[in-house]
């Protein structure tokens, strides 16, 4: 996209973990905005009020949980307020029962002009057999504001890594639909709103 903010370091022939390690702490160093300096991990225990009917976690607790970790790795980029404005669509694929852990890790994947967006990965974890299961991954939209609620630019988002650049180039992609789904929505709302007239 030809606004989106952001600085490739490539390398080529890919990049080692001495590299990278090297990368970020000269990043981290020189004050840059990499995606690494926004990892955001939370835990949480599925509590009684956390689950139910079934025992099983609620998966709007969940999301509750989705949305701060993303809220706090985008803060962590822009380092001013974030509001929620999209979250793609979210597929459980393993219940969360009651007692379990729940550790979600927050990124984020790619700054835009007043934009980010934030990846969650969301494990399960059973305290006795310590077993682990992939429950959902989540994305989400945040927008830097200021207290006068004016849209902010947000800072570049330095990419260190082929996984940083994999994952802002997949990023880019969820983008560019997200805004042809907007411009659907506006068309239709537009057409409804006519017809009322």
């Amino acid at each position: 996209m030809s606004d989106a903010k952001t600085t490739t370091e490539a390398k080529s022939g890919g990049t080692s973990a001495a590299q990278a390690a090297d990368s970020s702490a000269s990043a981290r160093a020189e004050g840059k905005k990499t995606p690494h300096a926004t990892d955001c991990v939370m835990t949480q225990i599925v509590l009684p009020g956390d689950s139910n009917a079934l025992g099983t976690a609620f998966g709007g607790r969940i999301m509750q949980w989705i949305d701060l970790a993303a809220a706090i790795a985008c803060q962590r980029h822009c380092r001013s307020r974030v509001v929620t404005a999209s979250i793609d669509d979210v597929h459980f694929v393993a219940p969360v029962k009651m007692g379990m852990a729940v550790e979600l890790r927050a990124r984020v994947n790619a700054a835009f002009r007043t934009s980010m967006e934030a990846g969650v990965r969301i494990e399960s974890e059973d305290p006795v057999t310590g077993e682990r299961a992939h429950v959902c991954t989540a994305y989400l939209t945040f927008v830097s504001i200021a207290e006068s609620g004016e849209h902010l630019v947000v800072p570049t988002l330095v990419l260190e890594t082929d996984e940083d650049r994999r994952r802002h180039a997949d990023a880019l992609e969820r983008r560019a639909l997200r805004l042809v789904r907007a411009q659907g929505r506006r068309a239709r709302h537009a057409e409804q709103t006519a017809e009322k007239k």
